[in-house]
């Protein structure tokens, strides 16, 4: 067994990635992983201030962890926050499907979305 050291665990920077088709969006993406910040920014943006699920917390949930999923070629995000409502405003099954990857990549099961959703 080789036991890490704090520099070999901190060189660690790559994130797995994977080419999406969206034929909705005519083309291909790349979504990749969240890092563990990116993780918890996106629950904490799905939850109120006292930390539960509500209507106004979910909304844009897909496109909230999207626009923290999709790179371009170098691994650069391709949106930022200010994004969210255009990226929200596009194709559902677009976004879902990229969703499902994001959320596969990410290790969000499906008990952590349902313990989000608040069920």
């Amino acid at each position: 067994m080789t036991v890490l050291s704090r520099s070999a665990i901190l060189k660690k920077v790559s994130l797995k990635q994977e080419v999406l088709s969206v034929p909705e969006w005519g083309g291909d993406v790349i979504v990749r992983e969240l890092t563990g910040a990116e993780r918890d920014a996106w629950e904490a943006s799905i939850l109120n201030a006292d930390g539960q699920r509500d209507d106004d917390s979910m909304t844009n949930a897909r496109a909230k962890l999207c626009i923290r999923c999709i790179v371009d070629a170098e691994g650069s995000l391709l949106f930022s926050e200010d994004d969210l409502n255009p990226v929200g405003n596009l194709s559902g099954t677009a976004l879902n499907r990229v969703f499902e990857v994001a959320c596969r990549l990410s290790g969000l099961t499906p008990a952590d979305l349902e313990e989000l959703a608040g069920n």
